[in-house]
């Protein structure tokens, strides 16, 4: 967004006219001396302050020139980093909301100052948001619309910034103006609940509240009358599916990812990417065969930068590639291994591909050599034998580690074993009855 665009300059013309505007020349004066001073903003801003300046002093009483140089004050300031000037320039800006510009203009300009602000320094940015709302508060400014949409984005800075402790209390505040007075959801405000929703479901996920977060989700998916954007969507599904992937629910955080990345997607958000990347690591983690790039919303990204190791990974993966796929993350590290979600979830990862390497590999024995196993996976001996260990117990394998030998002995040979014993038994006890029945013939 560029600086023209944040205070909507394009529109700013348009925006004063009304029955009630002036041809005078006293505005002509006012119109002439803004646009004077706008054309010093890129080659001397102090001279378009103190001109900007001189056109809300002028201006007698407040109006739209005065609330237009106050936000290109606003703007120069925040390009020349001076925060104070900014702050004490939008405190006297705030004063103009009451009744010296339309509503619909003011709330518009403010909603974009917002946006802009966002991008700040946080103590600039929320010092900036709570402005506002004291603004709206104490004022005969009051607007719920407004009011809502400062403590969204005052919301969404401590989350980004993770202030949990208060965001929990702007998410208290924001629920309980989308509340019928015997503490249910408003139906009607359904758009606004799931702009709470996306404040406070990355919280709970960060905060690896599962038990919270499930209950909050059941309650949104309860919400059938709203249309929210695709960006709110988006964030609510990705929640979902970390939700269950925590749970070991593999189906549900497939498809919970895949609707995630679709609204990222519609909304043309970078944040599709990563989704992406969540998407392939829960289909590797649920062991399916299916390609996760085989749909028409994935396919466009098989080739994308970030994504084209995923992909090589998935098939090292769903071939039991050992080798290939520890290659793949040793030469994609930044990629992936720097990636937060996929260092959370590559110890199961490798758990599986090795559990399924190993089994592949004793099924021609009935017994063998723990460091010859290793040396296959390519890993310590003793995390090999961690690992036979945990397949014993889930079952997968049946038999059991000679710790003393090094050797994994199977069920098959210890069966064999006793089968032995128990012929060379029968043949004892054979010979043993032949020898009493020659005795008793040859008497």
């Amino acid at each position: 967004m560029s600086d023209d665009d944040f205070m909507c300059d394009s529109e700013d013309e348009n925006a004063f006219d009304s029955p009630d505007d002036s041809d005078g020349s006293g505005d002509a004066d006012l119109e002439n001396a803004y646009y004077t001073a706008k054309q010093h903003k890129e080659d001397d801003p102090q001279e378009a302050l103190s001109g900007f300046a001189r056109v809300v002093e002028r201006e007698d009483p407040k109006g739209d020139w005065g609330f237009k140089a106050l936000k290109q004050m606003i703007k120069v300031n925040l390009r020349l980093g001076n925060h104070d000037g900014v702050m004490e320039t939008y405190k006297n800006l705030l004063t103009y909301i009451e009744s010296a510009v339309a509503k619909n203009y003011s709330e518009k300009s403010i909603n974009n100052m917002m946006e802009r602000i966002s991008t700040a320094e946080m103590g600039v940015a929320e010092a900036f948001f709570q402005l506002t709302l004291e603004a709206l508060q104490d004022r005969d400014a009051r607007s719920d619309r407004l009011t809502f949409k400062a403590k969204i984005r005052l919301g969404k800075l401590y989350l980004d910034h993770e202030e949990f402790g208060q965001l929990s209390g702007i998410i208290r505040a924001l629920e309980s103006t989308c509340q019928n007075p015997d503490g249910t959801d408003d139906m009607k405000k359904a758009n606004q609940l799931f702009e709470i929703f996306s404040l406070k479901f990355p919280m709970l996920t960060s905060q690896k509240n599962t038990k919270e977060l499930k209950k909050e989700y059941a309650r949104a998916l309860k919400i059938k009358s709203a249309i929210p954007h695709p960006l709110i969507m988006g964030i609510i599904q990705e929640c979902g599916g970390k939700m269950h992937l925590a749970e070991e629910n593999w189906a549900s955080s497939y498809e919970c990812f895949f609707e995630a990345f679709k609204n990222y997607d519609e909304a043309g958000s970078p944040r599709r990417v990563n989704c992406l990347k969540m998407l392939v690591i829960s289909n590797m983690l649920s062991k399916s065969d299916i390609d996760p790039f085989a749909a028409q919303e994935s396919k466009p990204y098989k080739e994308h930068g970030e994504i084209k190791a995923m992909t090589s990974l998935v098939v090292a993966y769903q071939g039991n590639d050992i080798h290939g796929f520890e290659k793949i993350l040793r030469r994609n590290r930044k990629t992936l291994l720097d990636d937060p979600f996929i260092q959370e979830h590559i110890t199961d990862l490798r758990k599986n591909i090795r559990t399924e390497f190993l089994i592949q590999l004793i099924k021609p024995y009935s017994r063998v050599r723990i460091p010859f196993m290793a040396d296959k996976l390519g890993i310590a001996a003793d995390e090999v034998e961690h690992l036979l260990k945990m397949c014993i117990l889930d079952g997968q394998i049946a038999g059991h580690i000679d710790q003393v030998g090094e050797l994994l002995v199977l069920a098959e040979s210890v069966h064999g074993d006793q089968r032995y014993e128990a012929i060379d038994k029968w043949s004892v006890q054979l010979q043993g009855l032949m020898k009493s029945v020659a005795s008793k013939l040859a008497t």
